[in-house]
């Protein structure tokens, strides 16, 4: 495989959301002529939702795709080098570091800001991707608020669907929790907080199989006891489902290089965006378990953007 002539940048931005179009409005004003590379995803989870109605500063809400889009507007009015093309390998043995595009293309960075997210796992139903946006969602922080009064399921028995199922509860009328085990796997107090809720309803043993409705989400198909003599077909009339069956960082071109927690995150040093390795940072959701919000991902791009600056004045 022939490689084209290694280009050479001062800061190599891999990803395309709120951290990696932050982290590239921030280092285009520091004059680090910063490359971006938008990924399989352009824009990021964000794309999938609806209307973000939790940005500060956008009052009226906006589609995650018009938000991305401004993000995307404001980095290149900066000069940013904002191109199409995936990242398929890197190799972070010594510096310059070298990051591979499309399988060809080969980059030398001094300064790298990881920024490629997480995917929410899904079931794998077909109605999943069928309702997408229609009463589907994998976020009950960015969707609850449209299901005021209404009925909704929680998939998952960890902490994250505890989580979710009791944000749900001070907006939705009645919060199904579906539960493939017998018990939570959550911690104990999420339990106590979880089974204290009178509008949680908790369905153990129960798998979902299936979605239905006309407009949208209008039920769920399940099955109790599978594979159980006394196993049974239950339906339940919802408007919407929401999974809490965790996430994927998507970082696993990255794990021979820098260290990563039991699920995958990469690991930083606390309250900053820096790895295991010098001049290499990572931003957003790829770094973050636990609040994976747009406007903290933002945040970290920009701390991301600052790192990389003041390491290339260090190392000069």
């Amino acid at each position: 495989m022939s490689h084209s002539t290694n280009e050479k940048v001062r800061c190599l931005i891999i990803g395309s959301g709120p951290a990696g179009y932050t982290a590239a409005i921030y280092a285009s004003r520091a004059s680090l002529s910063p490359v971006l590379y938008e990924g399989i995803q352009p824009g990021g989870q964000l794309t999938i939702t609806t209307e973000v109605e939790n940005f500060p500063g956008r009052p009226e809400g906006i589609t995650g795709s018009e938000l991305m889009n401004d993000f995307k507007k404001q980095a290149t009015r900066f000069g940013a080098d904002i191109r199409m093309g995936t990242v398929t390998s890197v190799d972070f043995d010594k510096k310059p570091y070298k990051i591979t595009i499309d399988g060809e293309k080969v980059i030398e960075a001094d300064t790298v800001i990881i920024a490629t997210g997480a995917t929410a796992n899904y079931l794998g139903l077909p109605d999943e991707q069928k309702y997408a946006g229609m009463g589907v969602s994998a976020c009950a922080t960015c969707d609850g608020f449209f299901y005021r009064k209404k009925t909704v399921a929680v998939v998952g028995g960890g902490d994250t669907a505890c989580e979710e199922a009791l944000y749900l509860s001070s907006l939705a009328s009645l919060v199904y929790l579906i539960v493939r085990k017998p018990y939570l796997r959550a911690s104990t107090i999420m339990q106590k907080r979880v089974k204290e809720t009178p509008n949680i309803k908790l369905l153990f043993e129960h798998n979902a199989v299936g979605l239905f409705g006309e407009q949208g989400v209008e039920g769920a198909c399940l099955i109790k006891r599978k594979g159980e003599p006394d196993e049974e077909k239950v339906s339940i009339a919802i408007d919407g489902f929401f999974l809490a069956i965790g996430h994927t960082p998507n970082a696993e071109l990255f794990a021979k290089w820098l260290p990563t927690d039991e699920k995958g995150y990469i690991k930083t040093h606390p309250g900053t965006p820096r790895t295991g390795k010098p001049g290499i940072f990572a931003a957003g959701d790829v770094a973050d378990p636990h609040y994976r919000q747009a406007v903290t991902a933002a945040a970290t791009g920009c701390m991301a953007a600052i790192e990389a600056e003041r390491y290339l004045l260090d190392i000069k």
